[in-house]
Protein backbone atom coordinates (compact mmCIF):
# COMPACT_ATOMS: atom_id res chain seq x y z
CA UNK A 1 0.00 0.00 0.00
CA UNK A 2 1.33 3.70 -0.65
CA UNK A 3 2.49 5.91 2.17
CA UNK A 4 -0.99 7.23 4.05
CA UNK A 5 -1.66 10.77 1.99
CA UNK A 6 -2.17 14.08 3.88
CA UNK A 7 -5.70 15.75 4.57
CA UNK A 8 -5.25 19.18 3.21
CA UNK A 9 -6.70 22.52 5.32
CA UNK A 10 -8.92 24.50 3.61
CA UNK A 11 -7.92 28.58 3.98
CA UNK A 12 -11.46 29.35 6.08
CA UNK A 13 -10.63 27.08 9.27
CA UNK A 14 -12.75 28.93 12.07
CA UNK A 15 -16.04 29.35 12.75
CA UNK A 16 -18.16 32.48 13.49
CA UNK A 17 -17.23 31.86 17.03
CA UNK A 18 -14.23 32.03 16.32
CA UNK A 19 -13.55 28.25 17.17
CA UNK A 20 -11.80 25.48 14.42
CA UNK A 21 -14.30 24.18 12.22
CA UNK A 22 -15.42 20.57 12.54
CA UNK A 23 -15.85 17.66 10.42
CA UNK A 24 -18.52 14.58 10.66
CA UNK A 25 -17.11 11.72 8.76
CA UNK A 26 -19.83 8.26 7.98
CA UNK A 27 -17.59 5.43 6.33
CA UNK A 28 -19.34 2.42 4.81
CA UNK A 29 -17.32 -1.02 4.52
CA UNK A 30 -17.37 -4.76 4.80
CA UNK A 31 -15.16 -7.51 4.47
CA UNK A 32 -14.73 -7.86 8.58
CA UNK A 33 -17.66 -8.97 10.90
CA UNK A 34 -18.95 -6.66 12.95
CA UNK A 35 -17.39 -8.01 15.94
CA UNK A 36 -13.93 -7.85 14.26
CA UNK A 37 -14.60 -4.60 13.39
CA UNK A 38 -15.14 -3.09 16.82
CA UNK A 39 -12.04 -4.84 18.29
CA UNK A 40 -9.82 -3.31 15.61
CA UNK A 41 -11.67 0.28 15.48
CA UNK A 42 -11.55 -0.02 19.44
CA UNK A 43 -7.66 -0.69 18.88
CA UNK A 44 -6.75 1.76 16.73
CA UNK A 45 -8.72 4.45 18.47
CA UNK A 46 -6.79 3.14 21.63
CA UNK A 47 -10.06 3.68 23.01
CA UNK A 48 -13.33 1.24 25.35
CA UNK A 49 -16.03 -0.03 23.28
CA UNK A 50 -19.15 -0.09 24.80
CA UNK A 51 -22.33 -2.12 23.41
CA UNK A 52 -25.75 -0.02 23.16
CA UNK A 53 -27.64 -2.58 21.20
CA UNK A 54 -26.86 -5.73 18.81
CA UNK A 55 -25.74 -3.68 15.91
CA UNK A 56 -24.51 -0.28 17.57
CA UNK A 57 -21.24 0.17 19.60
CA UNK A 58 -19.92 3.38 20.53
CA UNK A 59 -16.01 3.76 21.39
CA UNK A 60 -15.56 7.06 23.77
CA UNK A 61 -12.54 8.92 22.51
CA UNK A 62 -10.44 11.96 23.15
CA UNK A 63 -12.18 13.39 20.01
CA UNK A 64 -15.62 12.40 21.27
CA UNK A 65 -17.36 9.21 20.72
CA UNK A 66 -17.22 6.97 17.65
CA UNK A 67 -20.28 4.85 16.96
CA UNK A 68 -19.60 1.43 14.72
CA UNK A 69 -23.29 0.01 13.59
CA UNK A 70 -24.74 -2.36 10.78
CA UNK A 71 -26.17 0.53 8.32
CA UNK A 72 -30.03 -1.38 8.95
CA UNK A 73 -32.68 -0.07 11.61
CA UNK A 74 -34.87 -3.24 11.66
CA UNK A 75 -31.63 -5.52 12.11
CA UNK A 76 -29.73 -3.38 15.05
CA UNK A 77 -32.58 -2.86 16.90
CA UNK A 78 -33.69 -6.03 17.18
CA UNK A 79 -32.81 -7.34 21.49
CA UNK A 80 -33.26 -11.03 21.66
CA UNK A 81 -31.26 -11.09 25.33
CA UNK A 82 -34.57 -9.25 26.47
CA UNK A 83 -35.84 -11.53 29.37
CA UNK A 84 -39.30 -10.72 28.75
CA UNK A 85 -39.17 -12.64 26.13
CA UNK A 86 -40.37 -16.40 26.06
CA UNK A 87 -37.06 -18.20 26.16
CA UNK A 88 -38.38 -20.05 23.68
CA UNK A 89 -38.61 -17.41 21.05
CA UNK A 90 -35.10 -16.27 22.30
CA UNK A 91 -33.96 -19.64 21.57
CA UNK A 92 -35.44 -19.99 18.31
CA UNK A 93 -34.88 -16.50 17.50
CA UNK A 94 -31.16 -16.32 18.65
CA UNK A 95 -30.61 -19.34 15.81
CA UNK A 96 -32.78 -17.55 13.11
CA UNK A 97 -30.42 -14.15 13.96
CA UNK A 98 -27.13 -16.42 13.67
CA UNK A 99 -28.19 -17.01 9.91
CA UNK A 100 -29.62 -13.17 9.56
CA UNK A 101 -25.79 -12.16 11.50
CA UNK A 102 -24.41 -13.90 8.37
CA UNK A 103 -26.41 -12.66 6.05
CA UNK A 104 -26.51 -8.89 7.35
CA UNK A 105 -22.60 -9.15 7.08
CA UNK A 106 -22.55 -9.73 3.72
CA UNK A 107 -24.80 -7.46 1.81
CA UNK A 108 -25.05 -4.80 4.57
CA UNK A 109 -22.74 -2.15 5.54
CA UNK A 110 -21.06 -1.74 8.73
CA UNK A 111 -20.95 1.83 9.24
CA UNK A 112 -17.99 3.95 11.22
CA UNK A 113 -19.66 7.13 12.16
CA UNK A 114 -16.98 10.04 13.89
CA UNK A 115 -17.74 12.63 16.07
CA UNK A 116 -18.11 16.28 15.05
CA UNK A 117 -13.66 15.80 13.93
CA UNK A 118 -11.42 19.52 13.88
CA UNK A 119 -9.75 20.32 10.95
CA UNK A 120 -6.43 19.76 12.25
CA UNK A 121 -7.22 16.62 13.51
CA UNK A 122 -8.58 14.63 10.22
CA UNK A 123 -5.31 12.69 10.16
CA UNK A 124 -6.88 10.48 12.59
CA UNK A 125 -9.72 9.76 10.20
CA UNK A 126 -6.99 9.19 7.55
CA UNK A 127 -5.02 6.77 9.27
CA UNK A 128 -8.36 4.75 10.74
CA UNK A 129 -9.26 3.90 7.18
CA UNK A 130 -5.78 3.49 5.87
CA UNK A 131 -5.58 0.95 8.58
CA UNK A 132 -8.76 -1.10 8.06
CA UNK A 133 -7.78 -1.28 4.21
CA UNK A 134 -4.51 -3.54 5.69
CA UNK A 135 -7.11 -5.50 7.61
CA UNK A 136 -8.88 -6.78 5.06
CA UNK A 137 -11.97 -3.86 4.76
CA UNK A 138 -13.55 -3.91 1.40
CA UNK A 139 -15.72 -0.43 -0.44
CA UNK A 140 -17.72 -0.54 -3.43
CA UNK A 141 -15.95 -2.24 -5.83
CA UNK A 142 -16.03 -5.45 -4.21
CA UNK A 143 -19.34 -6.97 -5.23
CA UNK A 144 -22.22 -5.86 -8.17
CA UNK A 145 -24.74 -5.05 -4.93
CA UNK A 146 -22.13 -2.91 -2.75
CA UNK A 147 -23.43 0.74 -2.45
CA UNK A 148 -21.10 1.89 0.24
CA UNK A 149 -20.36 5.41 0.57
CA UNK A 150 -18.26 7.75 2.27
CA UNK A 151 -19.71 10.80 3.51
CA UNK A 152 -18.71 14.02 5.49
CA UNK A 153 -20.40 16.93 7.27
CA UNK A 154 -18.60 19.48 6.89
CA UNK A 155 -19.38 22.40 9.54
CA UNK A 156 -19.86 26.14 7.70
CA UNK A 157 -17.85 28.84 8.17
CA UNK A 158 -21.10 30.51 9.37
CA UNK A 159 -25.17 30.01 8.27
CA UNK A 160 -25.16 33.47 6.83
CA UNK A 161 -27.17 33.00 3.56
CA UNK A 162 -24.48 34.40 1.34
CA UNK A 163 -21.86 32.21 2.62
CA UNK A 164 -24.34 29.38 2.35
CA UNK A 165 -24.74 30.47 -1.18
CA UNK A 166 -21.26 30.48 -2.33
CA UNK A 167 -20.59 26.68 -1.38
CA UNK A 168 -24.33 25.76 -2.97
CA UNK A 169 -22.77 27.75 -5.35
CA UNK A 170 -19.33 25.74 -5.73
CA UNK A 171 -20.94 22.46 -5.54
CA UNK A 172 -23.38 23.01 -8.41
CA UNK A 173 -20.25 24.29 -10.63
CA UNK A 174 -18.21 21.06 -9.60
CA UNK A 175 -20.84 18.28 -9.36
CA UNK A 176 -20.00 16.91 -12.38
CA UNK A 177 -15.74 16.91 -12.31
CA UNK A 178 -16.74 15.60 -8.25
CA UNK A 179 -18.85 12.67 -10.07
CA UNK A 180 -16.19 11.57 -12.13
CA UNK A 181 -13.78 11.58 -9.30
CA UNK A 182 -15.73 9.55 -6.64
CA UNK A 183 -18.59 8.17 -8.32
CA UNK A 184 -17.08 4.84 -9.19
CA UNK A 185 -19.06 1.88 -8.18
CA UNK A 186 -22.13 0.84 -10.94
CA UNK A 187 -24.29 -0.36 -8.28
CA UNK A 188 -24.27 3.31 -6.98
CA UNK A 189 -24.61 4.86 -9.80
CA UNK A 190 -28.07 3.59 -10.26
CA UNK A 191 -29.67 4.07 -7.05
CA UNK A 192 -31.42 7.62 -6.13
CA UNK A 193 -29.89 9.01 -2.89
CA UNK A 194 -27.18 10.52 -4.25
CA UNK A 195 -29.42 12.41 -7.29
CA UNK A 196 -28.05 15.70 -8.08
CA UNK A 197 -29.91 18.99 -7.66
CA UNK A 198 -33.27 19.83 -10.16
CA UNK A 199 -31.58 21.63 -12.72
CA UNK A 200 -34.41 24.53 -12.81
CA UNK A 201 -33.47 25.08 -9.05
CA UNK A 202 -29.50 25.41 -9.85
CA UNK A 203 -30.13 27.91 -12.64
CA UNK A 204 -31.63 30.00 -10.51
CA UNK A 205 -28.89 29.43 -7.71
CA UNK A 206 -26.25 30.16 -10.37
CA UNK A 207 -27.75 33.70 -11.30
CA UNK A 208 -25.62 36.78 -10.70
CA UNK A 209 -28.71 38.51 -9.07
CA UNK A 210 -29.29 35.28 -6.91
CA UNK A 211 -29.25 36.75 -3.19
CA UNK A 212 -31.83 35.47 -1.13
CA UNK A 213 -32.27 35.25 2.24
CA UNK A 214 -33.23 32.65 4.65
CA UNK A 215 -36.60 31.75 4.44
CA UNK A 216 -36.49 32.70 0.49
CA UNK A 217 -33.39 30.46 0.07
CA UNK A 218 -35.20 27.31 1.81
CA UNK A 219 -38.58 27.35 0.17
CA UNK A 220 -36.19 27.80 -3.07
CA UNK A 221 -34.66 24.76 -2.23
CA UNK A 222 -37.22 22.83 -0.90
CA UNK A 223 -39.65 23.64 -3.89
CA UNK A 224 -37.31 21.51 -6.14
CA UNK A 225 -35.66 19.55 -3.70
CA UNK A 226 -37.98 18.42 -0.84
CA UNK A 227 -35.63 14.63 0.05
CA UNK A 228 -32.87 13.83 1.68
CA UNK A 229 -31.93 11.60 -1.72
CA UNK A 230 -29.37 14.29 -3.14
CA UNK A 231 -25.70 14.34 -3.51
CA UNK A 232 -25.14 17.28 -1.16
CA UNK A 233 -28.30 16.93 1.56
CA UNK A 234 -29.27 20.34 2.91
CA UNK A 235 -32.39 19.09 4.69
CA UNK A 236 -29.90 18.39 8.16
CA UNK A 237 -28.55 22.50 8.10
CA UNK A 238 -32.50 23.56 6.84
CA UNK A 239 -33.53 21.72 10.28
CA UNK A 240 -30.91 23.79 12.15
CA UNK A 241 -31.94 26.90 10.65
CA UNK A 242 -35.85 26.76 10.98
CA UNK A 243 -37.51 23.08 11.70
CA UNK A 244 -40.75 24.58 11.54
CA UNK A 245 -40.52 26.01 7.65
CA UNK A 246 -38.67 22.48 6.55
CA UNK A 247 -42.17 20.44 7.95
CA UNK A 248 -43.85 22.15 5.32
CA UNK A 249 -42.12 20.36 2.68
CA UNK A 250 -40.28 17.00 4.38
CA UNK A 251 -41.71 14.95 7.61
CA UNK A 252 -38.65 12.84 7.52
CA UNK A 253 -37.42 11.38 11.51
CA UNK A 254 -34.31 10.69 9.93
CA UNK A 255 -33.11 13.71 9.18
CA UNK A 256 -30.94 15.14 11.93
CA UNK A 257 -30.31 19.06 13.23
CA UNK A 258 -26.99 20.17 12.25
CA UNK A 259 -24.97 23.06 11.23
CA UNK A 260 -23.62 21.48 8.35
CA UNK A 261 -23.97 20.09 4.68
CA UNK A 262 -23.86 16.74 3.97
CA UNK A 263 -22.31 15.26 1.37
CA UNK A 264 -23.27 12.05 -0.03
CA UNK A 265 -21.89 11.41 -3.18
CA UNK A 266 -18.62 9.97 -3.09
CA UNK A 267 -18.02 6.15 -2.97
CA UNK A 268 -16.04 3.99 -0.46
CA UNK A 269 -13.45 2.63 -2.20
CA UNK A 270 -11.52 1.44 0.43
CA UNK A 271 -10.28 -2.33 -0.44
CA UNK A 272 -7.83 0.03 -3.42
CA UNK A 273 -4.93 0.69 -2.34
CA UNK A 274 -4.52 4.14 -4.21
CA UNK A 275 -7.32 5.06 -2.50
CA UNK A 276 -7.68 7.15 0.76
CA UNK A 277 -9.99 9.15 2.99
CA UNK A 278 -8.33 12.21 1.53
CA UNK A 279 -8.83 11.43 -2.35
CA UNK A 280 -12.41 12.39 -1.02
CA UNK A 281 -11.93 15.13 1.50
CA UNK A 282 -8.90 17.33 -0.67
CA UNK A 283 -11.04 17.33 -3.64
CA UNK A 284 -13.91 18.86 -1.03
CA UNK A 285 -11.27 21.39 0.18
CA UNK A 286 -10.95 22.44 -3.67
CA UNK A 287 -14.44 23.43 -3.68
CA UNK A 288 -14.27 25.70 -0.23
CA UNK A 289 -11.27 27.12 -1.73
CA UNK A 290 -13.84 28.14 -4.84
CA UNK A 291 -16.82 28.98 -2.17
CA UNK A 292 -14.20 31.46 -0.27
CA UNK A 293 -12.64 33.34 -3.51
CA UNK A 294 -14.94 35.22 -4.89
CA UNK A 295 -13.91 35.95 -8.54
CA UNK A 296 -12.75 32.52 -8.97
CA UNK A 297 -16.29 32.17 -7.99
CA UNK A 298 -17.53 34.30 -10.07
CA UNK A 299 -15.95 33.18 -13.13
CA UNK A 300 -16.69 29.22 -12.99
CA UNK A 301 -20.16 30.38 -12.81
CA UNK A 302 -19.72 32.33 -15.46
CA UNK A 303 -18.36 29.11 -17.12
CA UNK A 304 -21.62 27.50 -16.03
CA UNK A 305 -24.05 29.18 -17.43
CA UNK A 306 -22.04 29.48 -20.74
CA UNK A 307 -22.19 25.68 -21.32
CA UNK A 308 -26.08 25.51 -21.25
CA UNK A 309 -25.82 27.38 -24.23
CA UNK A 310 -25.69 25.92 -28.09
CA UNK A 311 -22.32 26.33 -29.12
CA UNK A 312 -19.79 24.48 -31.06
CA UNK A 313 -17.60 23.92 -27.86
CA UNK A 314 -20.37 22.84 -25.96
CA UNK A 315 -20.56 20.19 -28.64
CA UNK A 316 -17.62 19.07 -28.51
CA UNK A 317 -16.60 19.50 -24.77
CA UNK A 318 -18.78 17.76 -21.67
CA UNK A 319 -19.00 20.00 -18.72
CA UNK A 320 -16.74 17.86 -16.65
CA UNK A 321 -14.08 18.17 -19.11
CA UNK A 322 -14.49 22.06 -19.03
CA UNK A 323 -14.35 22.07 -15.61
CA UNK A 324 -11.14 19.80 -15.29
CA UNK A 325 -9.29 22.60 -17.87
CA UNK A 326 -10.51 25.28 -15.71
CA UNK A 327 -9.51 23.47 -12.36
CA UNK A 328 -5.91 22.63 -14.01
CA UNK A 329 -5.49 26.28 -15.66
CA UNK A 330 -6.20 27.71 -12.14
CA UNK A 331 -3.78 25.63 -10.26
CA UNK A 332 -6.56 24.02 -8.15
CA UNK A 333 -5.62 20.73 -9.19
Amino acid sequence: MSQTSTCTLPEVRLNSEGEERRVGVEVELSGLGYEVLVDHASRLLDAPATTISRYVTRIDTLLGPFTIELDSDPIKGLDLADERLPSSIRELGGQAMDVIDAAAERVVPLEIVTPPIPLSRLQDVETLVDELHLLGALGSREAIYFAFGLQLNPELPDLQPATIVRYLQAFAALYDWLKARHQLDISRKFTTYIEPWASRYTDELMADSYAPDQTQLMRDYLEFNPTRNRALDLLPLFSHLDADLLVEYVRDPRIKSRPTLHYRLPDCDIDNPEWHFSSVWNDWVILEQIANRADDLAELRGLFRDSRKFSFHNLTHSWQETTDQWLRTKGYV
